[in-house]
């Protein structure tokens, strides 16, 4: 029965399969054009399965860079823990210190320059401190209760 499989007969579908494959060896530069035009002209004229495999039998089925990768013993992807003085912390926290010293800035040049003392300035200050302070804790605290479980599973 086994015998019979090579002369199985194919649908346009499997023909379409082929010729994208070879497209895509094509386009990696396994095939020259001439090359690519003979296999893509011959898929389409395959009509059993054995004719269709002919057209891409020395070329490799999945990419080899696939291969290589798929080979390698994949790293665990961890995040490194946040440090107060990384990067990702400081930005925002500068950022608000910045746009809270200008905003003071142009109150005090107001307050030295008219009658008006209000000081408006706090509006910004604190409710964008408080969140950020919040934030900034969950994230520390998100990492440590994240150690703390990949410890314990370990």
């Amino acid at each position: 029965m086994s015998d019979q499989a090579p002369s199985m007969r194919i649908s346009d579908s499997e023909r379409d399969r082929v010729a994208q494959l070879l497209q895509e060896h094509f386009a990696q530069g396994r095939l020259d054009h001439e090359e690519f035009t003979e296999r893509l002209s011959g898929a389409y004229k395959s009509r059993t399965e054995a004719e269709l495999a002919r057209v891409t039998e020395d070329l490799p089925e999945r990419d080899l860079a696939e291969l290589r990768s798929a080979d390698r013993v994949p790293e665990e992807a961890s995040i490194p823990p946040l440090k107060w003085s990384d990067p990702a912390l400081l930005i925002p926290w500068f950022l608000w210190g910045g746009v809270n010293l200008l905003c003071f800035v142009i109150w005090l040049i107001v307050a030295l320059t008219t009658d008006h003392y209000y000081p408006w300035f706090l509006w910004v200050l604190f409710p964008w401190g408080i969140l950020m302070g919040l934030v900034t804790l969950g994230v520390v605290w998100g990492q440590r209760g994240s150690e703390d479980g990949g410890s314990a599973s370990n």
